[in-house]
């Protein structure tokens, strides 16, 4: 009787447990929006890669169903499927229904798991509308059948077989999820990022929906993935520096390459987790490339004994690197808590970092010469950047007012409720300074064109009038120096034609925030304003939309396509009048903004590099594959 009651409380515990999860599912997979929803296939997956890590799985297939259902499969071990000494219910139904059950705190099943909140596969179970476990070991195939947490059909023997691994189905619950369309793309990227993160591994994606699948496997690791990332790049020397190394249980993986662009990409990981915030491990990377290149420098007489130091920043101008450690128990902090926080591992990395490049240099001279004067461009650019920066606060501190003469500027102080209106050309700009409200929106138009930032340095945009009146405008400075705390404005809304001109003056903005002003980006400060592309007159009534199908429908809606319908399309935003454009465009009651947001820098930078490089061919392939879905395109 007495093992019965604790049992039972057992029993309560799970689902009491799995309760929360369902209340309150932000807490465990960040948030039930696409991102909460993409996550759910990452707990499964980051399972099925602690299991190869640990050394018993080579394959794991991801497929995508039609109804937007999920099946993981690998061929590891399988789940144990004995019953559990203490709870004595299946182990199987302990890992799917216990939150925290797994071999993954200190039961010492795992050595190094990845899995950024060890919630795992309870937590997938708890948000599914229908979850199915199929294990195959020992000779048997078992299976258990759950729904939203709770068990459907017990765990029993269904069939036998020689196979060994895991196949977890699951369908994501419509009730939790504000959708539950999975997107083929973000899931390849994870799923390619975690095959170049463990080399060997092979990882299929198969979307039936479409009909596509796709196979990722690199022997070459994170080799590979350097050269992946730097494709479309210049690359300055041919073959990725690869530095591999152990201490105290601390693997260090680090491959990297120099390209001829001026911006640095560094991407580290912990366990397969995306360190965004970087960490103890990136310290350690960037510490012992500053030293090894200057003492490099110095011995081969490439910098005079007087010479100052090569910069952090200018050694790493034109680098991609990716970092990666592994090791058995990673402390994360930061806002997201993607941020290493382990302090050994930065002596750990140093240590290994410096001897492998240290030795690379001396075994390839010509490319440590190349990394040198790569690096001195860099330095000499930094001291003319410094230079015209200083000169730039100096001429504003002396003029009578330290904005640029173009700026309307509104009379509010006060950051957060300010924005600002970046306009091409000077009569879209008369009517945005017209039809504004003064009190909060400033504008500023832009002339002539913005210059290429991909192709140039600091120093030589810093003579860019049009450059200048924005980092003057703006107030939160640039690059390096740039303080997102600083700025003037919380809205930065670029308004330009819906033609191609405007298209490309668009990118080119972004491109100059999302290379010099970053936070700007990250943190959602800039915007795209959405002008409308038709005027439709009947009688005294005027209508405006912003797409081809809201005016079929409102021609339809308005009384049928008689003559005394007049459509008016605008060309560009001089077409309007300030009224009409304070209507459409400008007032915060009716106008739509599209806010800029970069959920991932990798995809981001691959963008502005194939857009804005030198590279035609990437360029052209990047046009065609997107033309499909490109929306009020006027040539």
């Amino acid at each position: 009787m007495d093992t019965n009651k604790v049992y039972d409380e057992n029993q309560i515990q799970v689902l009491e447990g799995l309760e929360a999860v369902r209340k309150r599912p932000g807490m465990y997979i960040g948030s039930t929006s696409a991102r909460g929803l993409h996550h759910l296939v990452y707990e499964i997956v980051d399972n099925s890669i602690d299991e190869a890590l640990a050394g018993f799985c080579n394959n794991i297939k991801v497929t995508i169903h039609e109804d937007n259902s999920i099946t993981v499969e690998d061929d590891g071990r399988g789940m144990p499927v004995g019953i559990h000494p203490k709870l004595k219910i299946p182990t199987v139904e302990v890992i799917m229904t216990v939150l925290h059950a797994g071999g993954k705190f200190g039961g010492g099943g795992y050595k190094v798991s990845g899995g950024l909140h060890g919630v795992g596969a309870s937590v997938v179970n708890a948000l599914s509308e229908i979850c199915t476990v199929e294990v195959k070991r020992d000779g048997h195939i078992w299976k258990e059948t759950f729904s939203r947490g709770k068990v459907l059909n017990p765990f029993e023997v269904v069939g036998d077989t020689d196979d060994h691994g895991t196949r977890i189905y699951f369908k994501a619950d419509s009730e939790i999820f504000d959708e539950v369309n999975y997107d083929y793309d973000t899931l390849s990227q994870r799923l390619r990022e975690l095959s170049f993160l463990n080399k060997g591994i092979k990882i299929t994606l198969t979307d039936e929906r479409e009909g596509k699948s796709q196979e990722f496997h690199y022997e070459g690791g994170i080799k590979s993935f350097v050269e992946y990332l730097n494709r479309n790049k210049g690359k300055i020397h041919n073959e990725p520096i690869y530095v591999e190394g152990i201490k105290d249980d601390c693997t260090v993986e680090i491959a990297l390459q120099y390209n001829d662009s001026y911006n640095e990409n560094l991407f580290s990981f912990a366990n397969n987790i995306d360190t965004i915030e970087g960490g103890t491990h990136l310290v350690g990377f960037k510490a012992a490339l500053t030293r090894v290149i200057n003492d490099y420098a110095k011995k081969f007489g490439h910098l005079k004994e007087n010479d100052k130091n090569l910069s952090g920043e200018d050694v790493r101008e034109g680098l991609t690197a990716v970092v990666s450690v592994k090791i058995t128990d990673p402390q994360f902090e930061g806002q997201t808590k993607t941020k290493l926080g382990n302090s050994q591992v930065r002596g750990i990395v140093e240590s290994i970092a410096n001897d492998s490049i240290t030795n690379f240099l001396e075994e390839n001279p010509q490319v440590g010469k190349s990394i040198i004067d790569k690096g001195l461009n860099a330095a000499r650019a930094r001291e003319a950047a410094k230079k015209a920066r200083e000169l730039t606060r100096r001429k504003s501190v002396l003029e009578s007012t330290a904005l640029p003469g173009k700026l309307a500027d509104c009379s509010s102080k006060n950051p957060a409720e300010c924005e600002i209106y970046i306009v091409e050309g000077d009569s879209a700009g008369g009517s945005a300074k017209q039809g504004r409200n003064r009190k909060f929106q400033a504008i500023l138009p832009l002339r002539g064109k913005i210059m290429n930032v991909e192709k140039q340095r600091l120093d030589k945009m810093l003579n860019s009038d049009t450059i200048k009146s924005m980092i003057t405008a703006f107030g939160g400075g640039i690059g390096k120096d740039f303080d997102v705390s600083r700025i003037r404005y919380h809205k930065i809304i670029i308004m330009t034609d819906a033609d191609v001109d405007g298209a490309h003056i668009r990118t080119l903005l972004l491109t100059f925030f999302y290379r010099y002003m970053r936070e700007l980006v990250d943190e959602g400060h800039v915007y795209i304003a959405q002008p409308p592309l038709y005027r439709l007159k009947k009688g005294k009534n005027e209508y405006y939309t912003y797409s081809d199908k809201e005016l079929e429908t409102l021609i339809q809606e308005v009384g049928g396509k008689d003559s005394s319908v007049d459509i008016q399309r605008y060309k560009g935003l001089g077409e309007m009048n300030a009224e009409q454009l304070w209507d459409t465009t400008m007032n915060p009651e009716n106008r739509t903004l599209l806010k800029v947001d970069v959920e991932d820098a990798m995809a981001a930078d691959e963008i502005f590099t194939i857009l804005m490089g030198d590279k035609v061919e990437p360029r052209r392939e990047f046009i065609e594959e997107n033309a499909k879905k490109v929306i009020n395109l006027d040539i």
